[in-house]
């Protein structure tokens, strides 16, 4: 056995899945990755996660017996403490797929479960952007506005494991645009990036002379969130616009979680984090003129440092913490 309880963290994605063995300090081996390949049906994805996790233990020049626990994260719809995906719209046709039994049963250690984004919440917490404070919510910016929330060590996964599904808070009621999830006026659909090109879009033929116009008009498919807050920096009206507005729309999110959790942190995630300083600078800015002054001046607003690699630090994270018995 290692001198420091090693431990494997699995995260599944849609479209592929990485695993990496990861030390009880946070230190990792390197990852790897494999193709999830879910229309190939539940039972080659629960062997597929199998594989990836002794191929992270080689990788390692480790064994299984070296491992003390596994930590596996996924997306969708799931029962945490029965350890099951119920009905994940990313890995269709997936349903109730007995994720933590099967892992358990092939490699006979504890395994830990979680929702991936509540898993990358944990990595940050553990060992980025959170890793000196005791309370955090993340938000992940993306296709969609995901997040998990962190307590005193504890994720916050709620009576039906739904808990901290921040992206469907509602902002706006007045006259809400229509969100995936089938409602209206959720945070998702004003703040995510797939929100900042549709924003984009409807605004095109108000602003003919608008560079991301004439993005469009070469090819639609390069009007995206990165095109968006690139022009903004070279100062384009509409974008700066969008980009001024996306930053509102994450400080009411942030200012409502900062007057229900009180947390130490709130860390943004995802794609749109590469928009840089300036516009982390604009969050704050609403911050400050929408939420309380206390929580105002003393939460800390930051950008994740773990990138890809939280997820499966989280999943592992939450398998330490599990084996330890604080979970």
């Amino acid at each position: 056995m290692s001198e420091k309880a090693l431990f494997v963290g699995l995260d599944v994605g849609g479209t592929t899945m990485k695993a990496a063995v990861v030390d009880e300090t946070g230190h990792h081996w390197p990852s790897v990755s494999a193709n999830t390949e879910s229309f190939k049906g539940q039972d080659v994805g629960l062997e597929t996660m199998c594989e990836t996790i002794r191929r992270a233990v080689k990788a390692a020049d480790k064994t299984m017996a070296d491992i003390a626990g596994i930590g596996v994260a996924t997306p969708g719809t799931m029962d945490i403490a029965a350890g099951l995906i119920l009905d994940p719209p990313n890995l269709k046709p997936w349903r109730n797929v007995p994720v933590r039994q099967h892992i358990q049963n092939v490699f006979k250690i504890p395994i830990a479960f979680q929702n991936d984004a509540n898993a990358a919440a944990y990595g940050e917490y553990w060992v980025g952007a959170g890793r000196e404070v005791k309370s955090m919510v993340l938000f992940t910016l993306g296709t969609g506005v995901g997040g998990g929330i962190i307590i005193d060590d504890k994720v916050l996964e709620g009576a039906h494991s739904h808990g901290g599904e921040i992206g469907h808070m509602k902002i706006e009621m007045t006259n809400p645009r229509l969100c995936g999830c089938g409602r209206r006026g959720c945070l998702e659909t004003y703040a995510s990036a797939t929100s900042v090109t549709k924003r984009a879009r409807e605004s095109l033929t108000a602003h003919p002379h608008s560079k991301l116009a004439a993005i469009a008009a070469i090819r639609e498919e390069d009007l995206t969130a990165k095109a968006v807050f690139d022009a903004a920096n070279d100062g384009d009206e509409l974008a700066k616009k969008i980009v001024d507005d996306s930053a509102y729309y994450l400080a009411l999110g942030s200012m409502n979680m900062m007057h229900i959790i009180n947390p130490h942190a709130i860390v943004y995630a995802g794609g749109m984090t590469h928009a840089g300083d300036a516009f982390l600078d604009r969050i704050r800015h609403y911050i400050a003129e929408l939420a309380l002054p206390v929580p105002a001046s003393k939460t800390l607003i930051r950008y994740a440092m773990l990138g890809s690699d939280a997820g499966f630090i989280g999943s592992a994270a939450c398998a330490k913490y599990m084996v330890q018995g604080k979970l």
